[in-house]
């Protein structure tokens, strides 16, 4: 089972040096992929510069967007910004899309609300697979196809961020694996997400295994827990107070780093073919310290 890490650009602060320290030092290290996700009115940098930021600065690392919102965008727009990244990176980025959940996000750049629904999220995923492919018929009035082309041949694998049956059945039709993330976090939250994608993935007639990736917050003992609480209560604003006041107290992962070691050993045995851990913290020492236990 593969570990990555995301930058906490959800914290504020940040600046050319500390994004770049990061990014570095989980390139580095023994984490397979560096992760970033995307929210417009909030405290975090633009979420495409920063991925590609992150593909020019780094090596070796997987990237993996956790996740694009790809239904408040323009999709031939989107195909053409990922296999810049693609390039830039020379083919490390793997794509994880969903639909969001924070209408004022939409509201913010003019997108539609009522494109807010997995419909409209296999469409786009589908024009940008067909813009990867060099298909024309993409843009008929145009007179090329949209480039650069990716280096991942037929464009890079796409992950769904799809939370709920409804949501993953629709999701296995089209994408290449799941980008779960588990709030709580708890072992039989993240089996289930993992058979239900299993099992929508085989009722589509698809062969072969789905890409099954967990996520969620961290925070390590009892500072990481205060630390954790502060971080959520800024990222989840957007909620009404009482759904997120109920939320929080329970939300992330707290123990100490061989606890840590421990509940990653227990996903392992799920299947999963990574977990990417979110940070509550811009703290990088703590990351040091956790990669000298857990690898």
């Amino acid at each position: 089972m593969r570990i990555g890490m995301t930058i906490p650009f959800m914290e504020p602060g940040w600046n050319r040096a500390s994004m770049k320290t990061w990014a570095l030092e989980i390139d580095r290290g023994s984490w397979s992929s560096l992760a970033l996700g995307e929210r417009i009115t909030f405290v975090n940098p633009e979420f495409m510069t920063s991925l590609a930021a992150c593909a020019a600065w780094t090596e070796r690392v997987e990237l993996i967007s956790t996740i694009s919102v790809l239904t408040m965008h323009n999709p031939v727009l989107m195909a053409k910004q990922f296999a810049t990244i693609d390039v830039i990176s020379n083919g490390r980025l793997t794509v994880g899309i969903g639909t969001g959940g924070r209408k004022e996000d939409y509201e913010s750049i003019g997108a539609d609300w009522a494109n807010h629904r997995m419909a409209k999220l296999e469409e786009n995923a589908n024009i940008m697979r067909r813009v990867w492919k060099g298909d024309p018929s993409v843009l008929p009035k145009a007179k090329r196809i949209v480039e650069p082309l990716p280096v991942q041949a037929n464009g890079p694998k796409i992950l769904t961020g799809a939370i709920g049956p409804k949501s993953i059945a629709a999701a296995a039709r089209y994408a290449d694996g799941l980008s779960g993330f588990s709030m709580l976090p708890s072992i039989n939250d993240i089996r289930n997400s993992f058979e239900q994608f299993t099992a929508a993935w085989q009722a589509q007639g698809r062969t072969g295994k789905p890409r099954l990736i967990a996520s969620f917050w961290y925070g390590i003992d009892t500072k990481g827990k205060e630390q954790m609480v502060k971080h959520l209560e800024r990222y989840m604003n957007f909620m009404p107070k009482d759904i997120s006041s109920q939320l929080i107290p329970h939300a992330g992962f707290n123990g100490s780093i061989n606890d840590l070691k421990d509940f990653l050993q227990e996903i392992k045995k799920l299947g999963a073919d990574d977990v990417i851990l979110a940070p509550t913290s811009t703290d990088i020492e703590e990351i040091k310290r956790i990669a000298r236990v857990i690898f």
